[in-house]
């Protein structure tokens, strides 16, 4: 057709022209956008198949007494840090304060619930600590009837959600457990964590070292030794100061460790980096056999904007005492403990059916309360009528974070 063109040109003749074809450009068009949905149909499935593949990596257990999601509602996930040392070298087993061949089992060093709101967009941790008293549903011959809830897991997860729900009336969805080992390969996998260090820290049983104060890069053992921190100590004007408060302070660098991982979630697209992620992911994390990848998929699109800084974290309000043969305890406080759980949980509680004991060791049900919030007038000056209602929630002690501990930053 072009050397006929060249010709009749040449020639004088008159271009004769093409006849147009209304169907040809619809058919490319059709064509064009047919090869670009397959395109785009097998990367997205390419992708999807290997996360699959990595999700079906991660160990799975069936934890009993879960109930299920419904759909759009509030549910609940229990996180379970354990502090088995298995996977970890000797090297690293040997800072955490045991060689790999003395220490056998696991213990729930670390209790939170995370409740998620998806039509609210929001996440709040409630962290329970590990010596709260409560009444045991099982192993009662082993540990009598009331003893610390940590002691819940050694049977294993299933026992522990089933006790946090018969003694607090919270009902558990999913559960999480990470070990040493977990927490290790989640930091390093994403580069590690920036937390910003007030002043230097350590801590001898944990092995925290932190020489000098800024925002620095947090991985490896030094993560692990930030959230088992009890026994932190600070450089302050020339002296060594000593952080008493055990656990509570433990849960509070728990959570900044949280919030900083979170961020550093956020920003998670290079293809390497997550494919680094999702390879380190399943050593030594454990999820139950109802998680499916699509309702982790769901999660991540669904809270991929969530401001770590807004995360609301609690901790269950609590008493401390002794109890002959167990040694120091801690007994939840009523009404506060209600009062938190009814903020946080609202309608979605359930009445316990083994309630905590008291100081008495008396189980009695918990006070019946209603959600709270304050009504203030604040004024307006620029306005001509004076004032307008204002609401605000009650400030929780638990969410103040001691001016010597870790906070997340940004290099």
């Amino acid at each position: 057709m072009a050397l006929g063109a060249a010709v009749d040109e040449k020639s004088g003749a008159p271009r004769r022209k093409r006849p147009r074809r209304p169907g040809r450009t619809r058919r490319r068009v059709i064509i064009t956008f047919v090869v670009l949905v397959a395109l785009l149909v097998g990367v997205i499935g390419g992708g999807y198949l290997y996360a699959q593949w990595r999700f079906s990596q991660i160990k799975k257990i069936h934890v009993a007494g879960e109930l299920p999601q419904l759909s759009g509602k509030p549910f609940n996930i229990l996180e379970v840090g354990s502090d088995s040392r298995v996977g970890l070298s000797g090297a690293v087993a040997a800072q955490t304060g045991a060689s790999t061949g003395s220490v056998s089992g696991q213990r729930s060093d670390v209790v939170k619930v995370m409740h998620i709101d998806p039509a609210a967009g929001t996440i709040t941790i409630l962290s329970i600590p590990r010596d709260t008293m409560t009444t045991l549903l099982a192993n009662q011959a082993l540990y009598g009837k009331f003893n610390r809830i940590n002691v819940n897991f050694g049977s294993g997860p299933s026992l522990l959600a089933q006790t946090i729900t018969a003694n607090f009336g919270i009902p558990i969805t999913h559960t999480i457990v990470v070990s040493f080992g977990g927490l290790i390969n989640a930091a390093d996998a994403i580069g590690g964590v920036y937390l910003d260090f007030p002043f230097p820290a350590k801590d001898a049983y944990s092995g925290l070292n932190i020489k000098q104060a800024g925002c620095q890069l947090v991985t490896g053992f030094q993560a692990l030794a930030v959230v088992r921190s009890r026994h932190y100590q600070w450089f302050q004007n020339g002296v060594w100061n000593y952080d008493g408060t055990s656990d509570f302070g433990r849960i509070d660098r728990q959570n900044a460790f949280l919030r900083a991982m979170i961020s550093r979630l956020k920003g998670l697209y290079n293809p390497l980096s997550i494919n680094t992620f999702l390879s380190k992911i399943p050593q030594g994390i454990t999820l139950d056999s109802n998680f499916t990848l699509n309702e982790l998929i769901a999660l991540a699109v669904k809270f991929h904007g969530l401001n770590p800084a807004k995360m609301l974290t609690y901790t269950m309000p609590v008493t401390d005492a002794q109890v002959s043969g167990i040694g120091d305890v801690l007994f939840v406080q009523q009404p506060d403990a209600q009062q938190m759980l009814v903020n946080i949980f609202g309608s979605q509680l359930l009445t316990p059916t083994d309630p905590p004991p008291n100081t008495a060791l008396q189980t009695p049900l918990p006070p019946v309360v209603l959600p709270t919030t304050t009504t203030t007038l604040a004024p307006h000056k620029k306005k001509k009528h004076g004032t307008s209602p204002t609401t605000t929630t009650t400030i929780n002690p638990s969410q103040v974070v001691p001016y010597f501990d870790p906070v997340p930053c940004t290099p």
